[in-house]
């Protein structure tokens, strides 16, 4: 039995600046104290592929091995989901397919991997995941959120989750098309928020704590994967009992594998060198 649960929600490419300005509902419960937000920063290259990777490991690319979205491979090291199942916590992801190569299986087989339920895994157990397959500049192919969503609170229902991570790239997407000074991607962050609240409410009254964050941030170009504020950095929110540190302290995305095994009570692996920048479990 775990001390708590814990879902983390990793909302694709959104850079600091739209987080503060665009997400209403999350900025207004940190202006309630219902959360708390910090600005954390990518790894180099903050490529999408070295940054999953990243956040469930605790490592940096030069340590994990994926140096770019061209690398995916089942990683080596030991992980979120890993170190919660050897604990007996129950875990899910709802995500792209990378996300199951990285921590279940590679290559990814559709016909195998898309939904899976796997009690005896020693990673996901729960996944149900999507390949955007045929995506280009004139054609997302991204799921819809609100769909992804209602995804993970039916497997967190259905299979009481201890843990469940969710994925959805639509705002990358939106950001790489669009670019970031136009009316596309200031609707499409309203319209996700919009989305997403009803569920951060339902989360929360069935005893979740969240983290809502990005892998990345994104330069005004709509790119990233090399060095700079606006390619690197997000914002990070906490909805949950624990304290955090300053406001103004810059937090690094290598602390969010530890933090979350903290906050369910399981032991952080040596190779998670980062500490929690919540407090532990009373």
């Amino acid at each position: 039995m775990l001390k708590n649960k814990l879902l983390l929600l990793i909302i694709d490419g959104v850079p600091w600046r739209n987080w503060r300005r665009l997400f209403g509902n999350l900025e207004g419960w940190v202006e309630a104290g219902e959360a708390q937000v910090w600005k954390i920063r990518a790894p180099l290259p903050s490529t999408s592929a070295c940054c999953y990777a990243s956040i469930h490991t605790g490592t940096v690319p030069a340590v994990h091995g994926s140096t770019g979205n061209g690398h995916v491979f089942r990683l080596s090291q030991p992980d979120i989901f890993s170190e919660i199942r050897k604990a007996n916590g129950v875990t899910g992801a709802v995500a792209h397919s990378f996300w199951s190569e990285f921590f279940n299986r590679a290559p990814f087989d559709p016909v195998r991997d898309l939904e899976y339920d796997e009690p005896e895994s020693t990673s996901i157990n729960h996944g149900r995941f999507h390949t955007m397959a045929g995506y280009n500049h004139w054609n997302q192919m991204t799921p819809s959120d609100a769909d992804l969503f209602a995804t993970l609170a039916m497997l967190a229902k259905r299979f009481g989750l201890d843990y469940g991570l969710l994925h959805t790239c639509t705002l990358d997407s939106m950001g790489h098309r669009f670019k970031h000074d136009c009316d596309e991607l200031d609707y499409a962050c309203y319209l996700l928020d919009a989305q997403l609240a009803p569920f951060i409410q339902q989360w929360r009254a069935a005893g979740y704590e969240l983290i809502v964050t990005a892998d990345h941030g994104q330069s005004a170009r709509g790119h990233h994967g090399g060095r700079g504020e606006d390619q690197q950095d997000a914002a990070l929110y906490y909805f949950g009992p624990s304290r955090g540190p300053d406001p103004d302290q810059l937090l690094h995305i290598t602390q969010i594998a530890p933090t979350v095994l903290a906050r369910l009570g399981v032991p952080i692996p040596e190779t998670m060198d980062q500490k929690s920048f919540l407090e532990p479990m009373s």
